[in-house]
C-alpha cells in the first residue's frame, strides 16, 4: 500500500526523532466545545500535552462558545487563544466581577450585562500559520491560508490569505491577488482525501494553481 501521509490521530507524528510536535485532534478528543481538523499541530516543545487547558484560556462548557481549528494549521509555541469565559461586564462603573465571589455580592447581578460582552465562537480556518507567542482574542475568525506573525494580538477577523502583524494585528499584505485567493478557496485542497493530497503535493507546495484545479 502506498504511503499517504501520517495518521492524523497520532499524538506525536515525528516521534521518536522529535517528540515536541503534537497533532491537536487527539488532544481534543472528548471535548464538546472544540473541533479540530486533521493534521493541525502545535509546537509542544515543553511536552506539556495540555494545549486545550494551558493555551486555550477561559474556555468553560457553561459559557457555550466553541473553538474550531481547521485542518493543516501550524500553531507555534506559546500561542494563546482567549475565549469568552474571561469576559467582564462593562456597562457599569466597575468591571470587577463581584458576583462570582458570592457572599451576598451576587445579589442584583444581571447575567445579561455579562452576556452582552461575549464575542461568539472563535474560528481558525484551514492552513493557517500562527507564529510564536501570538494571541487571539475571543470571537475572531481567521481565514484560510492566513499568517499571523509572532507576538501579534488578533482582536478582529483576519481575511483569507492575509498576513497580519502587530498589537492590535493589522493586515501587512495579502499573500496573493484577489482572483488567486478566490480560486484557492474554491479548490479547497485541505478537504481532499489524503491520497489525493499526496498525489498533488508538488502542486500544493509549488503554487501550481492550474494543476490544483485540474487535480484528480
Amino acid at each position: 500500500m502506498p504511503l499517504i501521509g501520517p495518521n492524523p490521530d497520532t499524538l506525536t507524528p515525528m516521534a521518536p526523532t522529535y517528540n515536541g510536535t503534537v497533532f491537536l485532534r487527539p488532544l481534543a478528543e472528548g471535548r464538546s466545545n472544540v473541533t479540530v481538523g486533521a493534521y493541525s499541530y502545535y509546537d509542544d516543545r515543553d511536552e506539556r500535552r495540555d494545549f486545550f487547558d494551558h493555551n486555550v484560556l477561559h474556555h468553560f462548557d457553561f459559557v457555550g462558545d466553541h473553538l474550531t481549528i481547521g485542518p493543516f494549521c501550524a500553531i507555534a509555541h506559546g500561542v494563546r487563544i482567549f475565549m469568552n469565559g474571561g469576559t467582564h461586564a462593562m456597562d457599569g462603573f466597575s468591571t470587577y466581577p463581584f458576583n462570582i465571589f458570592g457572599s451576598g455580592w451576587q445579589e442584583g447581578f444581571d447575567p445579561a450585562s455579562w452576556e452582552a460582552g461575549r464575542k461568539g465562537d472563535t474560528i481558525i480556518g484551514p492552513d493557517v500559520w500562527i507564529g510564536d507567542g501570538a494571541t487571539l482574542m475571543p470571537g475572531v475568525t481567521v481565514g484560510a491560508g492566513a499568517i499571523i506573525a509572532a507576538g501579534s494580538v488578533v482582536t478582529k477577523d483576519v481575511p483569507p490569505y492575509a498576513i497580519v502583524a502587530g498589537n492590535p494585528a493589522k493586515v501587512v499584505r495579502e499573500r496573493f491577488d484577489a482572483q488567486t485567493i478566490a480560486r484557492l478557496l474554491d479548490v479547497a485542497w485541505w478537504d481532499w482525501t489524503p491520497d489525493k493530497i499526496t498525489r498533488n503535493l508538488n502542486a500544493i507546495r509549488g503554487a501550481d494553481l492550474p494543476a490544483l484545479e485540474a487535480a484528480t
